[in-house]
Order: C-alpha cells, then sequence, then structure tokens
C-alpha cells in the first residue's frame, strides 16, 4: 500500500518526543520562547520584518482582513477578489469579515487564478486582490502586480499551501501587503495540531493582529479591540521550529518527485497542469473519468485525494450569497472541481514507489 501522506512516518523522522518533554517542563505554555524564536526565524524565513503566529489558518485569514478594517484601509461592503478555486476558508475569512468576495476563474493551463480575467472584476467597491498559492504553486504575476499597481488595490495572500514558494527571488507570504499561513499537520511546514501566522511588513497591521488574537490586547488588562482567542501555542512553535529546518529540503524531494510524474505520465484521459514555481504541497492531475481513476489507484493500493470536489460558491452556506448562473461563468473552476485527482506526493515516497503510482496510472483502461 502506498498511502497518500503518511503523516506519522512523517513525524517520525524528527526527534519530537525531546521536543514536548522540553516544553512540558518548561513550564510556560502560552507566549513563551517558542513562538517568539519561531516568529522571529519564520519572519526572516519568509522575509517580512514582522510574523504573528495564531490558532490556525483560518484565523490568520481572518485576523488578517479584521486587521485591515480596523486601521481604516477596508470597510463592509467591500469587494476582494479571489479565486473560485480554492478552499471555502479563504471565502469565510472574507464574508466573516463583512467584506464581499468577488469570484475569478481558474486558469486551465496552471489552475490559478486567471489574470487576464480580474481586470473585468474590478468595481469602485474593490479594495483587494487575495491570492491563493494552491498546490503549492506561486500565484503571483507580473500582471497580478501591475493591476494592483495601476487600481491601488491591496494584495493579500493565502499561503497555507506554498511554504518556502519563490517568485523572482521572493517568497510567498512576502510578495503583496498581508499573509496568511496555515501549519495545518498536512501543510509542508506541518505542525501536530492547528497553527497558523500572519505575515507583513506593516508594524501597525502586526499590533493590530496581535492585539485582536489576544482578546484585543496587547498591554494585560487594556483591550483596544472586540478580539479572539486564537494564539500559536508554545508546543507547536517548538515543534515547527524543528522542521522549518527541513523543510527546503523536503521541498525539493517533493520537487524532484513532481518531475518524474512530469516525465512518465502520458494517459490520454490525464491532463498534467503547468506547475512551475512550486512546492507541491500537492500534485494535481486531471483525469475526465477521476472517480474511476481513483477507484482503479485504490485497488492498486495507491491512495489519492481530491481537491475539491465541491467549490465554494457551490456549499450550502453560500446559496443566498451566488446565483445559480454563477457556475456557468466558473467553467474552468467546474472542471477542476469534477476531474482533479491529487497523487501521492511527499518526502517518503521511494523512486520504486513514484515509479509504480505513474505506471498504474498509464495503465488505467478507458
Amino acid at each position: 500500500m502506498i498511502p497518500y501522506l503518511p503523516l506519522k512516518a512523517l513525524n517520525n523522522r524528527f526527534n519530537l518526543d525531546a521536543i514536548v518533554q522540553s516544553v512540558a517542563l518548561s513550564g510556560q505554555y502560552i507566549r513563551g520562547e517558542h513562538v517568539h524564536a519561531f516568529e522571529e526565524t519564520y519572519a526572516e524565513f519568509i522575509g517580512t520584518q514582522f510574523c504573528v503566529g495564531c490558532g490556525n489558518g483560518f484565523d490568520a485569514l481572518w485576523l488578517m482582513l479584521r486587521a485591515y478594517k480596523e486601521v481604516g484601509k477596508l470597510q463592509n461592503g467591500d469587494e476582494i477578489i479571489v479565486p473560485a478555486n480554492t478552499y471555502i476558508a479563504t471565502l469565510l475569512a472574507i464574508t466573516e469579515n463583512q467584506l464581499t468576495p468577488v469570484l475569478v476563474d481558474a486558469d486551465a493551463t496552471t489552475l490559478q487564478i486567471d489574470a487576464t480575467l480580474i481586470r473585468k472584476s474590478i468595481s469602485k467597491k474593490t479594495r483587494a486582490i487575495m491570492l491563493v498559492h494552491l498546490y503549492g504553486q506561486c500565484a503571483m504575476t507580473r500582471e497580478i502586480s501591475a493591476i494592483c499597481k495601476e487600481y491601488d488595490l491591496l494584495l493579500f495572500e493565502d499561503n497555507a499551501q506554498a511554504h518556502g514558494c519563490e517568485f523572482e527571488g521572493a517568497r510567498t507570504g512576502s510578495l503583496g501587503d498581508c499573509a496568511a499561513h496555515s501549519f495545518y499537520p498536512t501543510k509542508n511546514l506541518g505542525a501536530m495540531g492547528d497553527a497558523g501566522a500572519v505575515t507583513t511588513d506593516d508594524a501597525e497591521i502586526a499590533n493590530a493582529v496581535r492585539g485582536f488574537a489576544n482578546y484585543g490586547s496587547n498591554v494585560k488588562n487594556q483591550h483596544d479591540f472586540c478580539g479572539r482567542n486564537s494564539r500559536l501555542d508554545e508546543l507547536q512553535a517548538a515543534i515547527l521550529r524543528v522542521k522549518l529546518d527541513h523543510l527546503l529540503d523536503d521541498n525539493r524531494k517533493r520537487q524532484r518527485i513532481a518531475e518524474y510524474y512530469r516525465m512518465r505520465l502520458c494517459h490520454p484521459l490525464v491532463t498534467l497542469p503547468k506547475l512551475n514555481a512550486s512546492v507541491f504541497h500537492i500534485y494535481p492531475i486531471l483525469c475526465e473519468k477521476r472517480d474511476a481513476m481513483r477507484a482503479f489507484l485504490e485497488e492498486k493500493g495507491i491512495g489519492t485525494m481530491v481537491h475539491y470536489p465541491t467549490p465554494p460558491h457551490l456549499q450550502p452556506c453560500y446559496s443566498n450569497l451566488f446565483g445559480a448562473h454563477c457556475s456557468s461563468a466558473l467553467p474552468v473552476t467546474m472542471q477542476i472541481a469534477q476531474q482533479e485527482l491529487s497523487l501521492p506526493c511527499h518526502p517518503l515516497l521511494t523512486p520504486p514507489q513514484v515509479q509504480e503510482i505513474a505506471d498504474a496510472v498509464n495503465a488505467f483502461e478507458k
């Protein structure tokens, strides 16, 4: 059996027992030395002045947008352009802040937001673009940068899946005004529980994010904001510090696996997206008979995943926000939802296993 992602085995590579014991014996479990050290190290790694840890990736998105509202750069009803092909957390953070998501379809070759469609989605209420570096691929382009400058738009990044990815010498998470990061256990940089962070060069935003994440308080017993409790756990920070040292090497292993897939996969029903600047959190293929292909691979002992079978605009919670015509305006997003299949792509895969996976995909009978 080749599992899709063997988390236990991946974590067993690190001496985490010693880390857990050291934190347990320290007697400091909230905002201790590990949290402060991780924030400093991760900010340096990403290439920003500030990193603020928080409870999870969704909170990072929510806190980021809430901070921009607090400083007056966003207001209720403002529109944020966002890719339609994303996980629902991206949209939830927007709507939970009383902001309006404007969906833009994906590019059929990259599966990322189609930069050529952004301009026609800009209105007088547009205040920002939210990039999502989905699958671990950089969604940033020079055209998007030019659009932000032309229309004076904020640029946010959902960097939940692209830790260590680069664009023209800079890492994702430092390309825009502010970025949200998730360290969910399955991520390239994953904790052993929920964890997240916000990165930015804006001191005012960093201060607001930190306050909102701590009951609205940056000074003990003084609450400047109506905040929430979303602090990065000391234990998770300690684990992330260890794993961060191995992230780039793990990313290179993922990239080698992806290159093998690119060279070997040749089934007529399978389309390989153009995934150049990627750290391959996910290796997605498109298959016209996705469900049959997945069942076939399962019979061969190969685990797969689907990201994501129901796009956010079709989720029941958004039935009153997006009209019935929405899907027809998002043909590529709908195609991805119906055809995307994620193949195993993680640092523990051996060359024979990767070859076995590729051979099995190619052997699928139409």
